[in-house]
């Protein structure tokens, strides 16, 4: 992923465009990202689910689990998939519905002031190297296009709603994290 955004889209990465978002509340400073854990089914990797999920378009029929979460308008900003693909569903100017009821540093209502990003995976699954890479170069490039996201400001849906969800889970590195992140601005460009 080449580093940059254009009108709130990300350069070269994959764009589906999601109905589920809307404007952000005037004058909100965008200085959180939320990190999402996601499989459809549960535990299964690829397919075209998250994307239908994401456009409002899941046959429920498709497998047991959709009939859990059929009529769901949900969406994140971006997905990173298991081979480090990113595919952007908002702007990131705007809402996207991903955070639900939820709180961070004492501000209800995170989809305000935050950016979603999914990870295709599980709580108790170790997530890709190439995961890990996508997610610091994306994280990096948009701390420089929103200041007040620092890397203290990345936290997981867990720690904004801790009593509804446990994702992205114990599987996920948060040390790694931070250690790309810190060295990202050093890593060449990905073609």
């Amino acid at each position: 992923m080449r580093a940059g955004l254009e009108g709130g889209w990300l350069v070269d990465a994959r764009q589906v465009v999601s109905p589920n978002c809307d404007e952000r509340p005037a004058a909100v400073v965008i200085d959180l990202v939320v990190v999402h854990g996601i499989s459809l089914p549960p535990g299964r990797y690829g397919g075209p689910y998250i994307d239908q999920l994401f456009t409002n378009s899941l046959d429920s029929a498709a497998d047991p689990f959709f009939s859990e979460i059929e009529g769901l308008q949900v969406s994140a900003h971006a997905l990173i998939r298991r081979d480090g693909s990113v595919t952007q569903y908002v702007p990131f100017g705007q809402r996207a519905w991903h955070a639900g009821q939820s709180c961070f540093d004492g501000r209800d209502g995170c989809n305000d002031f935050s950016i979603g990003i999914e990870l295709e995976g599980c709580d108790d699954q170790p997530y890709e190297s190439s995961q890990y890479q996508s997610l610091a170069r994306l994280i990096y490039t948009l701390m420089q296009h929103y200041p007040a996201i620092t890397p203290q400001r990345v936290c997981g849906h867990n720690d904004i709603a801790p009593e509804r969800k446990t994702d992205p889970g114990p599987a996920f590195d948060w040390g790694h994290l931070q250690h790309l992140l810190a060295v990202t601005p050093h890593l060449p460009e990905e073609s």
